[in-house]
């Protein structure tokens, strides 16, 4: 089963920002590794607190902070951003 990557809006701003190189690195680290998971929980890991509900993954010193929609078969990145500043 594969599952549909889609970027909120703030998600696809914060995408923009980021240099050429580390955009693709993202990109390709979702269409090969999250897209093609069986079970994206697998990879990625729950949050608490404020952020309840959402899973984090890492791809270097960034993090794709995401929402699993199981009933649509989607993954909703919310946020991307470097490690420090993500969780602000």
């Amino acid at each position: 089963m594969t599952w549909k990557v889609e970027f909120d809006n703030r998600a696809r701003k914060e995408l923009r920002k980021l240099d050429q190189h580390t955009q693709k690195d993202i990109l390709k680290w979702i269409r090969q590794t999250l897209a093609t998971e069986e079970n994206p929980r697998r990879t990625g890991s729950a949050l608490k607190g404020r952020f309840k509900g959402l899973w984090r993954y890492r791809v270097g010193d960034l993090r794709l902070i995401c929402q699993i929609q199981d009933s649509d078969i989607v993954i909703l990145v919310v946020r991307i951003g470097h490690r420090r500043d993500i969780y602000k």
